[in-house]
């Protein structure tokens, strides 16, 4: 299936696990598949930032994207495709809509800096990739340092019907959804998918200013789904009260340059990957910030059962 406007739910931002030796760790993956269709699911992205998309072969990319879609079955995969060129990022996104992808994700290069130059390189990279195929902008400034305005991604999306999701990642950007949802209501916009990310550090009130989901990958994803269902059928405070809960490891696993590590070391210890090893060069945990992860998860567990009865660390 083709990814479309009316996407919605939980996309999880997938990390790509390994071996310690920094092999790709097929059984995890297969595990992680699992868990994320347990959790709640209504799609996935691969080969996002926290996937770390540019430490792979090319063909590992395939690989992992191919794994993904076959155990996904007919939900859909969105598969991130940035790259420093537009030639790379054309042969990725064929290859893996071949295989079954339902669309790309590309982020803007660090270098842009006008409203021009961001407008132009999105219609520059749909003509290399083929206007059928539908792709999802990554608006992501904390980390790519490109400022895209409202009227920057109303054009966009004005410009290129194959533009058919947003990621959402600004910060602060509670204004910037409610801006992009009023375009629609006075019809200047065409409707559009907005999922969000910042590792759902403010998906409470992000869904009550009009985002669909979360595509993010805070290591508890059923918690994120449980939220987005929450907010969607009205019960607001439940929707907080879950939230909450969950906000001081968020915020933990939110550290610039600590976050994947943190993320895979709560999802090792949950049983999603067997190894919480990145692909050098990566970071790691101190025996201090292990220590402190397990007092958050411990915490947790009060409140929520899902961060109980974990095994033993290490």
């Amino acid at each position: 299936m083709l990814l479309d406007a009316k996407a919605a739910g939980l996309f999880p931002i997938a990390p790509t696990p390994f071996h310690a030796d920094g092999r790709i760790d097929e059984a995890s993956v297969e595990t992680l598949i699992a868990r994320y269709l347990a959790a709640g699911a209504t799609g996935v992205t691969v080969l996002g930032i926290m996937g770390e998309a540019p430490k792979l072969e090319p063909e590992e990319s395939l690989a992992i994207t191919q794994r993904f879609i076959a155990g996904f079955g007919k939900l859909p995969v969105i598969v991130g495709v940035s790259a420093p060129g537009l030639a790379a990022m054309r042969a990725l996104s064929h290859a893996v809509m071949a295989k079954g992808a339902a669309g790309v994700m590309i982020a803007p290069p660090r270098t842009l800096r006008t409203d021009d130059q961001i407008v132009s390189y999105y219609a520059q990279a749909v003509e290399e990739i083929g206007r059928d195929i539908p792709f999802v902008i990554q608006d992501y400034p904390l980390t790519l340092s490109v400022q895209m305005t409202p009227k920057v991604i109303r054009q966009i999306v004005q410009d290129n019907p194959s533009c058919v999701m947003l990621k959402h990642e600004d910060w602060p950007g509670l204004e910037k959804i409610s801006t992009l949802r009023g375009f629609q209501r006075d019809g200047s916009l065409r409707p559009i998918s907005i999922l969000t990310g910042n590792g759902g550090l403010f998906l409470d009130f992000e869904m009550e200013r009009g985002a669909d989901g979360a595509m993010t990958g805070y290591a508890f994803p059923e918690m994120l789904a449980d939220v987005v269902r929450l907010q969607k059928a009205g019960r607001r405070d439940e929707a907080h009260d879950l939230f909450d809960a969950h906000l001081p490891l968020m915020r933990y696993e939110q550290q610039q340059g600590l976050g994947l590590a943190v993320r895979k070391y709560v999802m090792m210890r949950r049983g999603f990957i067997a190894c919480d090893a990145q692909r050098k060069p990566g970071s790691a945990l101190s025996a201090a910030a292990k220590a402190e992860v397990e007092f958050l998860l411990a915490r947790l567990a009060r409140s929520d059962r899902r961060a109980a009865d974990l095994p033993k660390a290490a």
